[in-house]
């Protein structure tokens, strides 16, 4: 499985939505908290191609977007087959 990252901010919504869908998957990911450690916000945004807002969310070197977006992914079942890939 690959490497799953996800930037949040502890006061996010959509980032706890978004880590409760990983979550109930049986996803490992790893957190990254702009509130602990601001400095990596700008690597967040030269990631995800210019996007500011949280969660940002990827799997392995691809950008999957936000909580919608990984809610679409999943609804379609393109979650799953970039989850083995």
């Amino acid at each position: 499985m690959p490497n799953v990252e996800i930037y949040t901010k502890p006061t996010c919504g959509f980032c706890h939505m978004a880590k409760r869908l990983l979550t109930s998957k049986g996803v490992s990911f790893q957190e990254i908290s702009l509130a602990d450690e601001p400095g990596r916000r700008d690597e967040m945004i030269e990631r995800a191609n210019g996007r500011r807002t949280v969660p940002q969310i990827f799997v392995g070197d691809t950008h999957v977007g936000g909580c919608d977006d990984l809610m679409a992914l999943d609804r379609t079942g393109g979650l799953e087959a970039l989850l083995r890939s």
